[in-house]
């Protein structure tokens, strides 16, 4: 039976050495209050320690004062298992200096892996991370010295097929952000963004014989409808309310409480980047790479649109007329709408429905989505990306690995290099007036993101999109097959690359 307590007061139930599971998203839904009781906890007593935190999606909240981050870095975590780390500064920090271990696995499959646990399983197979740096024949998931944990993922052969097989640490305790509790303790989700994993991990702690903990805005006499409660009381222990602080009416925008026409998603989604800090990128290189790509969009298109770059992409689709026939999805469950960026990156603009996270994994390692468009740190000969570690930094993989696994056509959204590039197009022409420095276009990539080889298995169409051309993947590697006017082939494209290339026979220019 649950109780209704104080944050201090639940946060005793967990014990030094647990193991905690997070139904956050980034900076969203974080059980923020939560959070600051464990600091309270640790810097008073030394206690709760040693404990191992798990989150598909990653915990922080863009600052690295608030939520987690504080005991974190006081030392009370000495394992994080995460798919994205990039809301989480100082963590990030602290990982790259062997603080704690720490892993990343493709978002989608420790979502599948907590599913699995919450149904008597000790782990999932998959075909996503084949190839890539997940896999303990490239790399593994450890990020630093010091993670060296190989119960995470196995290879392992199963009829015939290969799959990575994704094993979680026993769940004892789940944290979660929700919006009431009615009075037999079942939590509604009705003010919420997303519903996550909330469910699949309350079941998974309940088969661990786990303790749940659910903060929420507010406690209600009423009878939650039953098709409206995410979590049902009997897996409820302890209650946490805190009040929300107010909200300006553009996030209640985010929560499906009130329908927001096709016509109206712009006018949402600029009121939200100025409470966001959502950067639009407006730049002249951005805008060439989003228009080309948008030309791969078709009517009814299930398609997914990575943050970046990708995000002009929705810009000329909107031009075009195309937005309002495709369907736009993003990992934390959307279908349907307009997702939503900067610091409510997760949250959709108009969706249709919000499914549970590991739903819409199911949707995106089946071959759901008929296209998808990503961004890359860098891109080698062959084709693979590095899409989640860049040079002394690291962001995480999230969601990119499961998206671009089966994905029938992918199309990566990046410049052809950085940090001093200047462009201009005039009249559809294209001139590259300074390179930047650091070259995107390598020899071989840091890490493997996206690998090209398990993509020509599946039979995948893969477009690497730039400011200046436009490779696809070929039987070998990369294959130019446009360059846009204005352009110089020879000096502006080939002279630059460290590789040979092979240039398609039906090479076109806009």
């Amino acid at each position: 039976m649950y109780k209704i307590m104080t944050a201090d007061e639940a946060i005793d139930i967990i014990q030094d050495g647990d193991v905690i599971c997070l139904n956050s998203f980034l900076g969203i839904e974080n059980p923020v209050a939560l959070h600051e009781a464990i600091y309270r906890r640790y810097k008073a007593t030394g206690s709760p320690k040693k404990l191992t935190i798990i989150s598909s999606a990653g915990f922080g909240v863009w600052d690295e004062n608030k939520n987690a981050e504080g005991y974190i870095r006081e030392g009370a975590v000495d394992k994080l298992i995460c798919g994205h780390f990039g809301a989480m500064f100082s963590t990030k920090r602290l990982v790259l200096e062997d603080r704690f271990e720490a892993y990343n696995l493709p978002l989608g499959c420790i979502s599948h892996a907590i599913r699995a646990q919450a149904g008597g399983l000790p782990g999932a197979l998959s075909k996503v991370g084949l190839d890539i740096f997940v896999d303990p024949r490239i790399d593994g998931p450890g990020i630093n010295r010091i993670s060296k944990d190989d119960s995470l993922v196995k290879h392992v052969e199963v009829d015939g097929e290969e799959f990575l097989y994704y094993k979680l640490p026993k769940i004892d305790v789940a944290m979660i952000k929700g919006t009431a509790a009615d009075y037999k303790g079942n939590i509604s989700f009705d003010d919420m963004y997303m519903s996550g994993d909330a469910l699949s991990i309350c079941q998974a702690v309940k088969a661990n014989e786990g303790k749940v903990i659910v903060q929420v805005d507010r406690v209600v006499s009423t009878h939650s409808r039953p098709r409206n409660t995410i979590i049902p009381g009997c897996l409820v222990d302890a209650i946490v309310q805190v009040k929300p602080e107010p909200r300006h009416a553009a996030f209640e925008s985010l929560t499906g409480s009130f329908d927001i026409p096709y016509a109206q998603w712009q006018d949402w989604s600029e009121m939200l980047e100025k409470r966001t800090s959502a950067k639009s990128v407006t730049n002249v290189a951005g805008n060439i790479i989003g228009k080309r790509a948008a030309m791969e969009l078709k009517p009814e298109d299930i398609v997914n649109i990575g943050v970046g770059i990708p995000e002009i992409v929705s810009k000329y689709a909107r031009e075009s007329g195309m937005l309002d026939k495709i369907t736009l999805t993003v990992e934390s469950g959307g279908v349907g709408g307009f997702p939503a960026s900067g610091t409510v990156f997760g949250a959709v603009i108009g969706a249709d429905s919000m499914n549970d996270m590991a739903n819409q994994f199911d949707l995106y390692n089946n071959g759901g989505l008929d296209i998808c468009f990503m961004g890359g740190i860098e891109v080698d000969q062959y084709g693979n990306v590095n899409a989640h570690r860049g040079p002394g930094a690291f962001a995480g993989v999230g969601g990119f690995a499961n998206i671009t696994a089966k994905t029938g056509t992918v199309v990566f959204c990046l410049t052809f290099n950085t940090k001093g590039l200047v462009v201009d197009e005039n009249n559809d022409k294209v001139t590259i007036k300074q390179n930047g420095s650091i070259p995107k276009l390598v020899e071989n990539v840091q890490s493997i993101s996206f690998s090209a080889k398990r993509a020509r298995v599946n039979k995948q169409k893969v477009l690497y999109v730039t400011e200046r051309c436009v490779f696809e993947l070929g039987e070998k590697g990369l294959k130019l097959v446009e360059v846009y006017p204005g352009v110089d082939m020879q000096r502006d494209i080939l002279d630059l690359l460290p590789f040979q290339v092979e240039i398609d026979s039906l090479l076109k220019e806009w």
